[in-house]
């Protein structure tokens, strides 16, 4: 980002998936994120804000994380200022201004932070890559405790609740706010018009349903990020609630008088979704948005996520992410591209009849050996 001076609203937020929703190049976004992940910098960036502070560090090098890079790539002027209290000293909505890597208000300067640069943020990309290992090691050890912590999720104990939407020998697509999620919808269109599998919308991947133009069937999550008016679509709504049995997502359930029920497990949402469709009988799991491989894993920083390996473990050979299926949409041709195919042909050969001659007496010759056989 090449000006001088910015002059924008303050928006702020400790949650930058909730922030995203309310910004505009209008804005000045401040943010809570240490390490900022690859699904909020692309985002941010859709979102067309100028200027992210950020007061943590948007990379710290425990692992190779494209975010930030990816943030600065789209056209975003990141600022760093780890500690600032700006949370405290600035309110939702005010003027503010930003000069170099400097935040000001009414020409006082607030807080002085570093500007992180493209160059930058790929030498500490390409430095992060070298020694993934390390996070390699760590992720290694979290999964095996939570093999002898956790291991009912192979086993499959879990109490699931009964649901009136129907799994068994069905497809089920099971949407989550991840990475790519929505080009990854855009490719599954056909897939989803041809087999119509259960569609399962993982917090703010239910949005991402509606937003797609189709209705989830059931709703999985601890309901943070999706909105009241996707939780009031119809959908069967599941709760994650967590080992001790506390659900934060049922408050918000109950004041908007909503039926669900809820499902006690380790890990993350999508987890629970993934093991709901595997076991109510689903006969293919196409997941979208979803965490496949260990950048992705180690990208979240959350301990749960080695439930999100172990998951994979259990659901096997039944789930494939969404950038395969395009492969198998070749499957089904639907009835719309043979309609069209006959309707090109059809004029065709009516084209062909007004243009010669020849055809027009062949036709009144054959209509009247037809009449003269019929007796007509």
């Amino acid at each position: 980002m090449s000006f001088v001076e910015f002059t924008g609203r303050a928006r702020l937020d400790r949650k930058t998936k909730h922030l995203v929703r309310r910004l505009s190049a209008d804005d000045i976004a401040i943010i809570d994120h240490r390490d900022i992940d690859r699904v909020s910098a692309e985002e941010l960036v859709e979102s067309g804000v100028r200027v992210v502070v950020n007061v943590s560090e948007s990379q710290t090098g425990r692992f190779p994380n494209p975010g930030p890079l990816l943030l600065v790539r789209g056209g975003v002027r990141l600022i760093d200022a780890p500690g600032a209290d700006l949370f405290d000293s600035v309110s939702d909505g005010e003027t503010l201004s930003v000069r170099g890597a400097g935040l000001y208000r009414n020409g006082s300067c607030l807080r002085i932070g570093r500007i992180r640069t493209e160059h930058e943020l790929a030498q500490s990309l390409a430095e992060q890559e070298t020694r993934v290992t390390e996070s390699l090691e760590a992720f290694a050890e979290n999964t095996l405790r939570h093999l002898r912590d956790e291991g009912r999720l192979l086993s499959g104990e879990l109490d699931l609740p009964a649901l009136e939407t129907r799994f068994r020998d069905r497809h089920a697509l099971v949407v989550a706010r991840g990475p790519g999620h929505k080009s990854d919808l855009r490719i599954v269109r056909p897939y989803v018009r041809d087999f119509k599998p259960v569609l399962v919308g993982v917090d703010g991947g239910a949005d991402a349903l509606v937003e797609a133009g189709y209705k989830p069937n059931v709703i999985v999550g601890d309901m943070d990020s999706v909105s009241d008016r996707t939780l009031r679509c119809g959908a069967e709504i599941v709760v994650h609630a967590y080992r001790d049995g506390d659900a934060p997502g049922a408050p918000r359930l109950e004041r908007l008088g909503l039926a669900y029920q809820t499902v006690r497990a380790p890990g993350i949402s999508e987890d629970v979704a993934l093991l709901l469709a595997h076991e109510k009988g689903a006969e293919l799991i196409v997941a979208v948005g979803t965490h496949f491989n260990l950048r992705e894993f180690l990208e979240r920083d959350r301990a749960g996520m080695s439930s999100t390996f172990v998951t994979r473990l259990k659901v096997g050979e039944n789930l494939i992410d969404a950038k395969g299926v395009s492969r198998l949409v070749s499957r089904r041709a639907g009835l719309w591209p043979v309609a069209v195919l006959m309707l090109v042909a059809l004029a065709a050969v009516v084209t062909a009849v007004i243009a010669s001659p020849s055809l027009r007496n062949l036709l009144e010759v054959l209509e009247l050996r037809v009449r003269e056989a019929f007796g007509l």
